[in-house]
């Protein structure tokens, strides 16, 4: 009974690993799109995304019954709460990955990028493919430099989403309202992308350590303790 009980726990971690890396392409597909107008692609994410919710909804259920049938404690029974909560961060990040992708459809043929922040968005989709890639890696190895280097990209993005906002609302900004919107709605994705990968970061700490209340910033300390 306790080897299926570890089986199913390995499991668990095993699905986390593939949302996350479901996670990543779709990403890394609907800044490729954004960046450059392609709908094919765009359509490619918004088409997977069910896919992504579908596995972490069976993930959920998993973790449900893991929780009423084995009764875990420990490290296992913290495996499992971070599970249900680190699923919902990824199904999360899978629905901006797709906001983003719709943004590109909805404004094909042209491009929904305003004209002067290409290469501002062009580095937010980079750095959110790298947290996303960064968040597989560390999901599958619990290696905590990762989570101080998530923390990092999630502090470059808000620089650069407050650079969007600063633009928009310049003397200088010429674009429609339309262009406005489309800034202002793509920026907050990018941004809100990596505060997701921050929380699920602090969550693969609280699972090594077990301390739920850790602030994002203490994970400066155990990276350097362990």
């Amino acid at each position: 009974m306790r080897e299926v009980f570890h089986q199913s726990l390995e499991d668990v971690q095993g699905r986390l690993v593939e949302i996350a890396e479901l996670v990543a392409i779709a990403i890394d597909k609907a800044t490729r799109a954004f960046s450059s107008s392609d709908v094919a692609l765009a359509e490619e994410v918004i088409e997977a995304d069910a896919i992504i919710d579908e596995k972490a909804i069976a993930l959920d259920e998993l973790a449900i019954e893991i929780l009423a049938r084995q009764q875990p404690v420990a490290r296992d029974l913290r495996i499992v709460v971070s599970a249900l909560r680190i699923s919902a961060s990824l199904e999360r990040m899978g629905d901006i990955a797709e906001h983003i992708a719709q943004l590109t459809r909805m404004r094909f043929p042209e491009r929904a990028i305003p004209k002067g922040l290409k290469s501002t968005f062009i580095k937010m989709g980079q750095l959110d493919v790298n947290v996303a890639r960064k968040l597989t890696e560390l999901l599958r190895t619990e290696d905590q430099a990762l989570a101080e280097e998530i923390r990092n990209d999630d502090d470059k993005l808000d620089d650069l989403h407050v650079h969007v906002f600063e633009k928009v609302l310049s003397d200088s900004w010429q674009g429609e309202a339309s262009a406005t919107v489309d800034a202002t709605l793509a920026s907050r994705y990018h941004e809100r992308f990596a505060d997701h990968a921050v929380s699920v970061a602090k969550k693969v700490v609280y699972l090594s350590t077990g301390d739920w209340t850790m602030e994002t910033d203490a994970i400066d300390i155990v990276t350097t303790a362990r």
